[in-house]
């Protein structure tokens, strides 16, 4: 695949790109270098950073390596840096501050698994060569030495890049060996840079992903996480999926890839999960929105375990949003994923079939109202999602379905200008549910506010005096105050719906289809 706006700098220019990197931490960085050769030790740039130089890419980090033990590298640093801190010590790393420059410096060393182990066994090394051989991929096995910048590519990273193909150093087998979790870094690489993998490092994945279960959950949440939001996310999806490494870290993907016979049609659900995301992330504004792709992505796991064959050669999927709603969650949770982040996809993968029910515009206000509230904080992205999760040819059809979620998106801001429908609640708090009813703190007051709350959804904006009255007459239903109590023309008008039943016309999942289906959707 090719990959804009990604040239590699000529071997010519190579110095010329690395200098440019040093130029935003110089002179801290040939000041430190100074200061390492000074005590007798190397100090050199590495990996990450080195690479982003030559491929004119933007980087944050920046990662240095030396001979020097831990507590060498924090004796030369004393009294220079401006801050130092010592979180990752044990792994040989020691991280400063200098004149509003970060650092990270980590002792050559080489790290491997034991085979029923999840944490690496460090150890410290004296070769930069040696150093840069344990890495994962040879594109990030270079390094820049200070202050000399001498470039160092013992393994051909340079080349890769150019190639744009992702290799290890050594043999495949033994990197992951060394590491699991580098598997799922050659996907995530292909993902943000868009590189394929060579083909003895896609032997090796394949032949070696049960491995990947030693590594932590955690661990392997933050390589999908990255994945997810690199700039060729199917890419590095596909590759999971290809190797077998998917059944282990996210086995509800590989599952989307349904059988399909000659006599019962559908869509093909893993490749139209990729396309959705592919389109969700299109309508994207302010970068990768991890929360967005994630529901994209997942949006119809539960397909698999909801198909069933109807007569007519139709499938159908009841429920589907339901099921997949529980099993992202489970999923998340697995990956030990923040509450926020699990609660968001699942709440979006539950509500990606609302819309269907809109129809061409039979929604009443509503019904509206309801479809905004139910999604909340989350509207924005609904939208998008919903756009996104039409994947027909049918031209005619996808023109539909966007004009008909156009009306949508216009009727909820004609009531937003009228109503404050971002937080809708009822005209009546609950001190004055109290004080209308003389009732003290408790259940009662609860179920009073819900009465509200649909009463609110409902008919709008009443005012407070008619919300009152409505509350009377259904305290008197409920048996909390004396029939003599209700007030005089309290009854709803007669085209109103009964703040005490469903307004119709409501949103629901698979009203428009019976089955489960994007109906509008369907190519």
């Amino acid at each position: 695949m090719a990959v804009p706006n990604q040239n590699v700098t000529p071997e010519s220019s190579r110095r010329t790109a690395i200098a440019e990197l040093l130029r935003g931490i110089a002179p801290v960085a040939d000041d430190l270098g100074a200061r390492f050769a000074a005590a007798g030790h190397e100090l050199a740039l590495v990996g990450g950073p080195v690479r982003d130089a030559l491929l004119r890419r933007p980087s944050k980090d920046v990662d240095l390596t030396t001979d020097a033990p831990p507590e060498r590298t924090l004796e030369i640093i004393r009294g220079w840096a401006d801050a130092h801190w010592t979180i990752g010590i044990e792994f040989g790393t020691v991280g400063l501050r200098k004149d509003g420059v970060e650092l990270e410096i980590t002792t050559y060393r080489s790290e491997s698994y034991d085979p029923k182990s999840r944490k690496p066994d460090v150890s410290y090394g004296t070769s930069l060569v040696e150093d840069l051989r344990r890495r994962d991929f040879a594109v990030n096995a270079m390094a820049a030495r200070l202050p000399g910048h001498e470039f160092v590519d013992p393994f051909g990273g340079l080349t890769d890049l150019q190639r744009k193909v992702l290799r290890t150093p050594g043999r495949p087998e033994d990197s992951f060996s060394d590491d699991p979790l580098r598997m799922l870094r050659a996907a995530r690489f292909a993902s943000q840079l868009g590189f394929t993998v060579a083909p003895d490092v896609v032997r090796a994945m394949t032949d070696m992903a049960s491995r990947i279960e030693i590594v932590s959950a955690e661990r392997v949440r933050d390589e999908l996480s990255k994945l997810i939001s690199g700039r060729y996310p199917r890419q590095g999806l596909a590759l999971l999926v290809e190797t077998g490494l998917a059944a282990h870290v996210l086995p509800e993907l590989p599952k989307l890839r349904l059988e399909i016979d000659e006599h019962h049609r559908h869509k093909d659900v893993y490749e139209h999960s990729l396309i959705v995301l592919e389109q969700a992330i299109a309508q994207e504004q302010e970068g990768p929105d991890l929360v967005l792709r994630l529901a994209a992505l997942l949006h119809d796991i539960g397909k698999p375990k909801t198909r069933r064959f109807e007569e007519g050669g139709r499938v159908s999927f009841h429920h589907h949003e339901v099921v997949g709603a529980k099993m992202a969650r489970k999923r998340l949770t697995a990956l030990r994923y923040p509450k926020d982040v699990i609660n968001d996809v699942s709440r979006l993968v539950e509500l990606h079939l609302r819309f269907h029910g809109y129809g061409t515009g039979e929604w009443t206000d509503s019904a509206v109202r309801r479809y905004v509230r139910d999604a909340g904080p989350l509207l924005s992205r609904l939208h998008k999602l919903t756009r996104a999760d039409c994947t027909t040819r049918n031209r005619r059809k996808a023109d539909r379905l966007r004009r008909t979620y156009d009306d949508l998106e216009v009727r909820i801001a004609r009531l937003a200008e009228q109503e404050e429908l971002a937080a809708i609640r009822p005209e009546i708090d609950g001190n004055e549910i109290q004080d209308i009813l003389g009732i003290k703190p408790g259940p009662l007051v609860g179920q009073a506010y819900k009465f509200l709350l649909d009463l609110r959804l409902d008919r709008g904006m009443i005012g407070k005096e008619a919300a009152a009255e409505e509350l009377r007459t259904w305290a008197i239903t409920k048996g909390l105050l004396p029939d003599n109590a209700k007030p005089a023309g309290n009854e709803p008008d007669g085209d109103e719906p009964s703040a005490n039943k469903p307004a119709g016309n409501e949103p629901a999942g698979n009203k428009a289809t019976g089955d489960g289906s994007d109906a509008l959707c369907v190519g």
